[in-house]
């Protein structure tokens, strides 16, 4: 089997991997389709010391499970829960003591010929939602997890800091909010995808005018625009991982009793159905594709500065 190799910060395309073998209730599926992720891109800068397949956005077709499931084509939360501690017990599998984590926790990705995820991971894919479409559910669905852990509605003033893959993504899905919305990035050709569908962007934001603030840069100064931007008893959520070290001024949190929330994975249902609505555009975002033979090539181009999604589609399908 093929598959794009991860080992202390070297990526690889190997052409010796097994098969995997799916455990007891696991499924194994046959990857048609995977996106790159900032979060790729920050495992092989040191993000996390994790060694195997890269990718946990994907979309696949079922080869081995229980008949419920073989045949079907699937999307799969990247979280692999072990269902019986704290965490599990009180509906907080994401949060899993034990959890192996789909390419970047003791369980292999989705750069690869196969990949196994418990089938309680799984989810269909409605037949109106493309290929293409689909492989953006996991990183949609974390979008939509802000609005599962601030309210949002309309009035409330929001600013989106960052206008790559995660931020026109986090911006689409406040859209739908009626919030009052402003995107501010450094790329115009981005900021025009979100134009183009009504939603405000920029480059500079008032100090103390927002009432809650996305970070999705990934960057120090993302991170410093978005403290700066928020009024007092704001929040802002932290959307993105970060390989280097961040600094704060912990007095202006604690002066402004800003409250601060992290934000990952989100509700693959609800990501689906924007999909298949036609809710959110998300195929203006692919900027390029290669087999998985060209793998390699996909990650240079990925990590070129001021691209967007860039998908490796899986030579078996």
């Amino acid at each position: 089997m093929q598959g794009l190799w991860l080992n202390d910060r070297t990526l690889k395309l190997r052409t010796d991997l097994e098969v995997p073998k799916p455990a007891q209730h696991e499924a194994l599926v046959r990857v048609l389709q995977a996106g790159i992720c900032n979060t790729d891109l920050e495992l092989m800068r040191g993000y996390y010391p994790y060694t195997g397949v890269l990718g946990h956005e994907f979309v696949g077709i079922v080869e081995e499970g229980s008949s419920e499931w073989v045949g079907k084509r699937v999307v799969g939360e990247i979280n692999a829960a072990c269902g019986h501690c704290a965490f599990c017990l009180s509906h907080q599998r994401s949060h899993c003591e034990n959890r192996t984590v789909l390419g970047i926790v003791n369980r292999h990705g989705a750069f690869a010929e196969y990949l196994c995820l418990p089938e309680q991971n799984l989810h269909r894919v409605p037949e109106t939602v493309s290929m293409d479409a689909a492989t953006f559910t996991e990183p949609l669905a974390a979008a939509l997890e802000i609005q599962q852990q601030v309210k949002i509605g309309p009035g409330d003033r929001v600013l989106v800091i960052g206008d790559g893959k995660l931020g026109q993504l986090v911006a689409q899905t406040l859209a739908l909010t009626g919030c009052d919305l402003l995107v501010v990035g450094r790329h115009a050709e981005k900021l025009a995808h979100l134009e183009a569908l009504g939603i405000r962007t920029g480059d500079g934001v008032q100090t103390r005018s927002v009432d809650v603030a996305v970070e999705c840069t990934g960057n120090s100064s993302g991170f410093a625009i978005a403290l700066q931007s928020l009024r007092p008893r704001g929040t802002l959520v932290l959307k993105s991982t970060y390989a280097d070290r961040l600094t704060l001024d912990a007095s202006a949190i604690v002066v402004d009793e800003i409250t601060v929330v992290g934000s990952r994975c989100g509700p693959f249902a609800q990501a689906l159905e924007l999909l298949a609505t036609q809710q959110v555009n998300v195929t203006p975002l692919i900027q390029a594709r290669y087999p998985l033979s060209e793998g390699l090539a996909a990650f240079n181009h990925a990590q070129q500065r001021g691209v967007l999604k860039v998908l490796v589609t899986m030579d078996n399908r």
